[in-house]
């Protein structure tokens, strides 16, 4: 659930809300889970900015 919902765009805060983490870190390292297309998606967007 954290996973997807963190890809629709939903900020980090409400996520941890809505999972009733205490702590963002939390939900940020222990239960986010990046995507191999997410990791090349960012370092296209990355390589981009830099051309």
């Amino acid at each position: 659930m954290v996973t997807l919902l963190l890809e629709l765009g939903v900020p980090p805060h409400t996520v941890q809300a809505l999972a009733r983490h205490a702590d963002v870190d939390i939900t940020l390292k222990v239960y986010a889970r990046t995507n191999l297309e997410a990791i090349r998606q960012a370092a296209k967007r990355l390589d981009d900015h830099l051309d």
